[in-house]
């Protein structure tokens, strides 16, 4: 065991004010989309997704990321002098070049050196598991990991058909959010540790393809594009043995956790996920159908909501269940 740990000093969100109901998506498609008409109330349906939060037009991933880090900073009364690193984490960035971490710390004021950790719907919690690396091996002391999702960029308005509508129904689920944690070295553990797995076969099954190498140009590849039935049998093959393995390693399981945060993408996928898993419904804080698919911000935000309503507090063990695109799964357990 290392002589230094990290703890969760603190995590916060921003959820963005302007929000837009899944019947306003549905009038927007139709205005922009010609003769098709979306049949109504479908994106509810399949999803359960009832509303979502768009971000101002003059806001971008990095903004996001540095209101949720102020709050933070302002809320755990941590001088932003005393960071000593920033990591950010998302599957939005403002540009290829520079690291939007670099934006992010020119928001805040932050002199200190930082860096991206990008892993899809993954990166907040692959950004935690790097961060209490590197606290526990003495590299730094405090660490803020801030999180920018925007991809409300990233979605399909003019739709022909029906085909191409239930191929971009995903999209119309995406909310912008911003997150932040933040981490200190501690003489005792708060983060007890992490398990991951992947299976990069699955690549495909869900893209945002323009900006890169593939296709630096293009309208087309601006829109995310799911493979739904892809996904679910990508992680159906993966399974919860990771889960499993790292609940033994660490000596806990579910019945010891006060809330339990998995990444959510819809209303059924999570119910079939709790079922097939062996999850605790009763200790998992549904956010999907309020706040919509926030991306790697999805597991910040369900931690707040368990804080504020009192399910989670200081001392609870919390377990944090991540699935993202690629594909890949992941734990990480908490003593708050």
């Amino acid at each position: 065991m290392p002589s230094t740990h990290a703890r969760l000093a603190g995590v916060s969100v921003h959820l963005p004010e302007t929000v837009r109901s899944a019947a306003e998506t549905e009038r927007l498609v139709a205005a922009a989309s010609g003769g098709f008409r979306p049949p109504p109330g479908l994106v509810h349906r399949l999803t359960g997704v009832e509303r979502l939060h768009v971000m101002p037009d003059d806001w971008q991933a990095s903004d996001l990321a540095a209101a949720a880090a102020r709050k933070l900073l302002a809320g755990t009364g941590t001088d932003p002098e005393g960071i000593d690193l920033l990591i950010f984490a998302a599957a939005s960035q403002d540009m290829i070049e520079p690291a939007t971490s670099h934006i992010v710390a020119d928001h805040l004021g932050l002199g200190c050196p930082v860096f991206d950790v990008k892993n899809a719907c993954n990166s907040v919690l692959n950004a935690l598991e790097t961060a209490h690396a590197l606290i526990a091996q003495g590299s730094y002391h405090r660490i803020l990991i801030a999180c920018g999702e925007s991809p409300s960029r990233a979605v399909r308005w003019s739709v022909p058909d029906l085909r191409t509508y239930l191929a971009s129904i995903p999209g119309y689920t995406l909310s912008d959010a911003g997150a932040a944690l933040l981490l200190e070295a501690s003489a005792e553990p708060g983060v007890l540790g992490h398990g991951f797995t992947a299976d990069s076969r699955s690549w495909s099954v869900g893209t945002l393809a323009s900006g890169g190498s593939a296709h630096p140009r293009g309208d087309e590849h601006t829109y995310f594009r799911l493979d739904g039935v892809g996904l679910r049998r990508a992680f159906e093959r993966l399974g919860p043995g990771i889960l499993d393995e790292t609940l033994q390693r660490l000596g806990v399981a579910w019945r010891d956790m006060a809330a339990v945060c998995v990444h959510q993408v819809s209303k059924p996928y999570l119910d079939e996920l709790t079922r097939r898993f062996g999850l605790p419904p009763e200790k998992i804080a549904v956010t999907v159908t309020e706040h919509g698919n926030a991306a790697s911000a999805s597991l910040p935000l369900q931690l707040v909501r368990a804080q504020e309503s009192g399910r989670a507090g200081p001392g609870d063990l919390v377990g944090l269940v991540g699935l993202a695109g690629g594909i890949s799964m992941g734990l990480s357990v908490i003593r708050l």
